[in-house]
């Protein structure tokens, strides 16, 4: 699947797929210390989805920056999670649409028979609990990369 935004023969963006906890892992350090305003949560109920967009950090990209001398990036980036049963926030006043939330990790508990409960893990003791039919989440950058306001990452990041 093309993305016109990448068509030009520029970098190929980022696309991830885990199905197990290895994979997870791969996607929780890869979205450490993302942000996101709480309005761009959503679940789909039909069909049964969870998802975000997420201003990440391209942690990826972090030593050949560094080594380049040059100033740290950010992207936007969805990360979706399907066969998602049920959701539950704690620490999270849902009715403030101005609240920008601050991603520090995801966490995987298995179940029986490949359920489980997936936990995004919220600056600020917040957390959003996914009850799962099967571990199925995808992280894919949506937008070029851009130079974080900063242009420093953050000093506990890996």
């Amino acid at each position: 699947m093309s993305d016109a935004r990448f068509e030009d023969g520029g970098e190929v963006p980022l696309r991830l797929v885990a199905n197990d906890a290895e994979g997870l892992a791969v996607i929780a350090a890869l979205v450490q210390d993302a942000v996101f305003p709480i309005t761009e949560m959503s679940l789909v109920r039909q069909k049964r989805r969870f998802a975000l967009m997420l201003n990440r950090f391209r942690w990826e990209y972090r030593e050949a920056a560094e080594k380049a001398g040059q100033p740290f990036e950010r992207v936007q980036s969805l990360l979706v999670f399907e066969d998602v049963l049920a959701v539950q926030t704690q620490g999270i006043d849902r009715a403030d649409k101005d609240t920008i939330l601050s991603l520090l990790d995801i966490s995987f508990s298995p179940g029986v028979d490949g359920t489980g409960l997936v936990t995004l893990i919220l600056a600020g003791d917040g957390a959003i609990g996914l009850q799962i039919e099967a571990l199925d989440a995808t992280l894919r950058d949506v937008t070029r990369p851009y130079l974080a306001p900063s242009g420093k990452v953050p000093e506990h990041g890996a």
